[in-house]
């Protein structure tokens, strides 16, 4: 049996288990369907990312954003070239701190935006500010091995 790597379904919240030479022919979730490694950027709620956080095993990168933020939104479209580079080898996901602000206490959140690299259970490392995607990328480069 193929090696298989866990994923949370950004959708839905269910723990899927994807074969790694199946990771970039596009897998779905096996509950609702949904992508999983297609470079589009997930939307989480509070559970779905504590859950995505300790289970997934491919590099997380979380965008703790706000609308009312103008630099959040200015980094938006950058966010998603940067999550369409990366996949299906790393992961980006955002949280609205407006709609969730237990996510700002919990992960200890002074300003916004602010990109916080989760691997294998754990954090990695922060990025804060409005950041382009060549940067964003280089950034998960630099703290997490990516497959070829």
């Amino acid at each position: 049996m193929a090696e298989g790597v866990k994923l949370i379904c950004t959708d839905c919240g269910q723990a899927n288990r994807v074969p790694l030479d199946k990771l970039t022919a596009g897998p779905k979730c096996g509950t609702c369907g949904a992508k999983l490694a297609d470079g589009r950027v997930g939307t989480l709620d509070m559970a779905t990312l504590t859950k995505a956080v300790k289970t997934d095993d491919l590099p997380m990168l979380i965008d703790f954003w706000a609308p009312w933020c103008g630099p959040c939104r200015m980094m938006a479209p950058e966010f998603a070239k940067a999550a369409k580079t990366l996949a299906p080898h790393a992961r980006l996901a955002k949280i609205n701190t407006e709609d969730h602000p237990e996510a700002s206490q919990r992960f200890g959140i002074r300003g916004i935006p602010l990109l916080i690299l989760f691997h294998k259970g754990r954090e990695v490392a922060r990025l804060p500010g409005a950041r382009p995607a060549a940067e964003i990328e280089r950034f998960v480069r630099e703290h997490v091995a990516l497959a070829a």
